[in-house]
């Protein structure tokens, strides 16, 4: 997906990263589950139900990335007057909430 890796000049902490991974590990096992009950033939309405869970767990994990991303990235971007950043991340909004 990512076309060439950007360099931060900072790092995130252990803690968001940890936190975001395992947010993204238990969407994964969501999705999963969800594979199986459609592979099971489950009742549509369910699998629906569990569809817009998945799509809440992953706009959710978004803005924790985002919130982190305006906290952290945004600031020292712009303590570095690095306006391709500010550029960077109108471009990812406007794919996220296509």
């Amino acid at each position: 997906m990512e076309k060439s890796k950007k360099i931060h000049s900072h790092h995130h902490s252990t803690k968001h990263i940890k936190t975001i991974s395992n947010r993204i590990s238990r969407t994964i096992g969501h999705l999963q589950a969800v594979k199986r009950m459609v592979e099971a033939d489950k009742d549509c309405s369910e699998v629906l139900i569990q569809l817009a869970a998945i799509k809440a767990e992953v706009n959710n994990t978004a803005k924790a990335i985002l919130k982190e991303h305006l906290a952290h990235c945004i600031i020292h971007a712009v303590l570095e007057e690095n306006s391709q950043s500010i550029e960077d991340l109108k471009k990812a909004i406007d794919m996220f909430v296509k």
